[in-house]
């Protein structure tokens, strides 16, 4: 569905507030490659993208703050080089003329550890773990979730969430590399290392967190690197267990959109209960001189993504 450009959107009003999204820049100092199945990547140039993003959004002075929605850094960028990479990437996030949100994916934590990332990207938790939300209105909570909560990356190798992730796809997906889908079928297709899952600990605070924005009568907007339905995204991509978070989500009536990326190709969904799923587009995969970024203008009753050459312009109208 198309977008409504300008101040005011097609219903004549203004926006609550507006912010920025960008999603899998994936920078690395290497010249460009071709993800595993064929489709090229930029990896010097998805940093102009994120520069031409933070220009735009401080020009038109719309966006309030700025959501990343993970993986800033490339697998392939050389290890010794990971921290000055993830370093200079979150520097010219720096550059917005605001607050930045950002969350884990898979490409950070093959580059760091958990305990390295987290403060460089001013996630603050204690115990490690990258789950967080915050209020920019009073009609409005955004719930960050760690999608990599329960991983075979990013923890230390003698980890309990370490050793469950790597029971789990023993049991799950009989291939040696447990990156590789060959023989799964279906939905199972997501069985697979590169993706993860969210804890019982974690799962227990989303469900607190939606009773109290039910209660206060908030909307909430929920951002997950991981995608959390089939309809947006490829079967390789989904959270391990996103079928019980939105369990979850759909107990309360208080969640309007969830806002993905590690699906580079992108999509949109509205599952059973109404909610909007989008999975952004790769700022990675943009062939220079293009671009992959937004802004979401935020309403009453829906959201309004108005994007940038790759992405893709989507109206999120409330269905109930």
């Amino acid at each position: 569905m198309g977008s409504a450009n300008g101040l005011t959107s097609a219903q004549g009003t203004q926006p609550l507030f507006s912010f920025g999204l960008i999603s899998d820049v994936q920078h690395a100092d290497i010249p460009n490659g071709r993800s595993f199945l064929g489709v090229p990547r930029f990896y010097r140039h998805s940093l102009l993208v994120l520069q031409r993003a933070v220009q735009n959004w401080n020009n038109q002075k719309r966006p309030q703050f700025v959501i990343n929605l993970g993986d800033i850094v490339d697998g392939y960028c050389p290890k010794d080089k990971s921290m000055s990479i993830v370093k200079k990437v979150v520097d010219e996030f720096g550059k917005f003329n605001g607050p930045v949100y950002h969350m884990i994916g898979n490409h950070c934590l093959y580059n760091l550890p958990r305990d390295k990332l987290l403060p460089i990207l001013n996630i603050s938790n204690l115990d490690g773990h990258a789950y967080y939300d915050f209020l920019p209105s009073p009609q409005y909570r955004f719930v960050v979730l760690d999608g990599y909560d329960i991983s075979a990356i990013g923890w230390p190798q003698d980890h309990p969430h370490t050793l469950k992730a790597l029971k789990f796809l023993e049991e799950k997906n009989p291939n040696l590399d447990k990156n590789s889908p060959v023989g799964l079928v279906g939905l199972d297709r997501r069985f697979l290392m590169f993706n993860g899952a969210v804890g019982k600990e974690q799962l227990e605070w989303l469900d607190a967190v939606l009773q109290d924005a039910a209660k206060l009568k908030q909307k909430v907007i929920v951002c997950c690197h991981l995608p959390l339905d089939p309809g947006a995204s490829s079967q390789e991509a989904l959270l391990w267990n996103y079928d019980e978070v939105m369990n979850v989500i759909h107990r309360y009536n208080c969640a309007k959109v969830c806002l993905a990326g590690h699906d580079h190709k992108g999509g949109h969904s509205i599952d059973s209960h109404g909610i909007h799923h989008r999975t952004l587009e790769a700022a990675l995969e943009c062939p220079p001189g293009t671009d992959a970024f937004g802004y979401i203008d935020v309403y009453d009753n829906m959201l309004s993504l108005i994007g940038t050459d790759r992405i893709e312009s989507t109206d999120m109208e409330f269905h109930s």
